[in-house]
């Protein structure tokens, strides 16, 4: 496989063409291509994750359709039936983070008058391309206000939000995990930051230093949710250390975030805990590890319980 300007060419085939088929028929054998659109303005995006030990990952990404996807490709019919909206990924949707994140504000604006609980999670902004240009800090000012939920990992919250120390510490861990030099006194004082700003339910996915949660008033996420989260929820801030991999086990770390943000989200639609969500969030990222496929490999809710139940995890309350 080549990758040549935004096109990518498999056997002489084009992936506008073929790529997006494959896409298609793969949801589609897991009952999930319900609600897929199709252009013909640009070809199907798609990532690349190279992982030569010891070295950090590479991530080659060619962005295809994801620069002309905007407001207007979104169903606002279907997410006005909702009770979660989980929106992903600004830094590469070009639409949502030009002229100053307009379209995001909008989207997030429209969902919330919507009465949908409104959840934002984020990637890493290359700073060699152009979403790694833009002003993220005034950006998430104007965001983060009609968010409710938001999960993003320790290095994309640094750098949306504290560009200048987070480079500062990159410069200084050298070849070192910089997750290890951030130490828990800044992590709550971001945290406090963005929950101050007006976000409900602020997650920190912190890889194999586990996850951080911090939330304000959630009592009006009830109505919209049509669950009951426990007074628990208002004004906590916890963290719960990652659960112990097994090394012999692992097989790929691509998607532990999102394993962890999905266990996190049903949790909180199943009105759990935050306790028990925050262990949900950190045991379905360790279990993502253990496969190739999760769609076939991942253990389901009833297994993760009883992990849960058997695997003693540390939760520290503030």
């Amino acid at each position: 496989m080549k990758i040549y300007d935004k096109q990518v060419f498999l056997n002489g085939l084009t992936g506008d063409d073929l790529l997006g088929k494959i896409v298609r028929e793969w949801f589609g054998n897991l009952e999930l291509a319900e609600g897929i659109e199709t252009t013909e303005k640009e070809g199907t995006a798609l990532g690349i994750v190279l992982a030569p030990p010891g070295i950090d990952r590479i991530f080659l990404e060619s962005p295809g359709c994801s620069k002309v996807f905007d407001i207007g490709s979104i169903n606002f019919d279907a997410i006005s039936q909702s009770r979660m909206f989980h929106f992903g990924y600004p830094p590469l949707l070009k639409k949502f983070y030009m002229n100053g994140g307009s379209q995001l504000l909008e989207l997030f604006s429209k969902v919330r008058r919507l009465g949908v609980v409104t959840s934002l999670d984020f990637s890493l902004p290359d700073p060699e391309t152009e979403s790694g240009k833009v002003d993220w800090p005034e950006i998430m000012k104007s965001v983060l206000p009609v968010t409710d939920i938001f999960v993003p990992s320790l290095e994309e919250l640094m750098q949306i939000m504290w560009p200048s120390k987070y480079a500062d510490i990159q410069l200084a861990c050298k070849n070192t995990d910089i997750i290890d030099h951030i130490p828990i006194d800044m992590i709550r004082l971001l945290g406090k930051q963005i929950i101050d700003s007006g976000v409900k339910i602020l997650l920190i996915k912190m890889a194999h230093r586990g996850a951080y949660l911090i939330t304000g008033d959630t009592t009006s996420l009830n109505e919209k949710l049509d669950s009951t989260l426990s007074k628990e929820w208002n004004y906590c801030e916890l963290l719960c250390n990652a659960y112990q991999a097994d090394k012999f086990k692992i097989k790929n770390a691509t998607g532990a975030g999102d394993t962890a943000v999905a266990a996190f989200l049903a949790a909180i639609l199943d009105s759990e805990s935050p306790v028990s969500s925050l262990k949900y969030a950190t045991i379905a990222g360790r279990n993502n590890l253990y496969c190739h496929n999760i769609y076939s490999e991942l253990a389901d809710w009833q297994t993760m319980t009883e992990e849960i139940k058997s695997e003693p995890n540390e939760i520290v309350s503030f």
